[in-house]
């Protein structure tokens, strides 16, 4: 197997872990007497994780030698509050939304990326991108369709919908804002001022509301900083070491995990118009990002 590739699906095995420990956590798994445990408020999901992966960033650009601060610290501030707000939106629609919508709406962040990209640097969209936008977006619609179509069809949340889209639009600013750093950052500082920032934001949010963990949760908060780590290292290899449009396909074999565990593991059935929504938010970015390459 291609190389890059073997990377992105590992990392999107890892991201799968990290959205089922989050999902647990704050919801809980229906039907199960034996797995049951404190629900957990979300920024304090994201303290746990922020704390994780900045020590593990910390300690690798100490025994490397690096500069903590790193050069270019405007963007790198902007990435990390950009990262901030789309992973605590992302958290949120992860407990309030079946686990493939949350996270298939999330891939819409390349989409936003492209925008930003036009507000930021001045590219120019070509027009048979705006197909594929407009084909995403058309995905979202859909998805929210049930709510209005028949009281039979299982109802999403519209409000949480659009915290998803917004929460992907954060993600499309802070990819936008890495590749304002590519030149002068190493990878470690741009995944450390997102913890960085996080950290004091959710440490003060969580004053008041604090849930103290007991025993194999505390297993749980730090397997999903691991593999948060382990998600970002692996997708950072995959798109550095093969072609966007060879390994975009597979990026999003994520959305398909997420739709199965979320089956399997949480009863989460959805009716068909929405699954014809999530094809097209998939094949609306693919497709614009192999285009966008090209």
């Amino acid at each position: 197997m291609n190389r890059g590739i073997a990377y992105i699906i590992i990392s999107g095995i890892a991201f799968l872990i990290v959205n089922l420990i989050v999902k647990v956590l704050s919801v809980g798994i229906p039907g199960s007497e034996d797995l049951q445990f404190q629900k957990y408020p979300i920024h304090e999901l994201v303290l746990a994780r922020s704390i994780v992966s900045f020590a593990l960033s910390f300690y690798a650009l100490k025994r490397r030698g690096l500069p903590i601060l790193g050069n270019n610290r405007k963007w790198l501030f902007m990435r990390g509050i950009s990262g901030t707000f789309a992973l605590t939106l992302f958290f949120y629609t992860i407990q309030n939304l079946p686990l493939a919508i949350a996270s298939t709406v999330q891939y819409l962040a390349p989409v936003f990326t492209i925008l930003f990209a036009v507000l930021l640097s001045g590219e120019i969209i070509k027009k048979h991108q705006w197909i594929f936008i407009f084909s995403a977006l058309a995905g979202v619609i859909l998805i929210s369709s049930p709510n209005f179509l028949s009281d039979n069809l299982a109802k999403i949340n519209i409000n949480w919908l659009l915290i998803g889209v917004l929460s992907a639009s954060f993600s499309g600013l802070a990819y936008s804002s890495i590749v304002k750093l590519k030149n002068t950052e190493n990878p470690l500082n741009v995944v450390l001022y997102f913890p960085m920032i996080a950290m004091p934001i959710m440490f003060v949010w969580c004053l008041f509301d604090f849930v103290m963990p007991t025993g194999s949760e505390w297993l749980l908060l730090i397997v999903m900083g691991v593999f948060t780590q382990i998600a970002q290292l692996f997708l950072t290899k995959g798109l550095m070491s093969e072609e966007t449009s060879i390994i975009a396909p597979f990026q999003y074999l994520g959305a398909i995990y997420a739709a199965l565990a979320g089956y399997l593991i949480f009863d989460e059935s959805l009716s068909i118009i929405v699954y014809i929504g999530i094809v097209l938010i998939l094949a609306g970015v693919v497709f614009n990002t192999i285009s966008a390459k090209k």
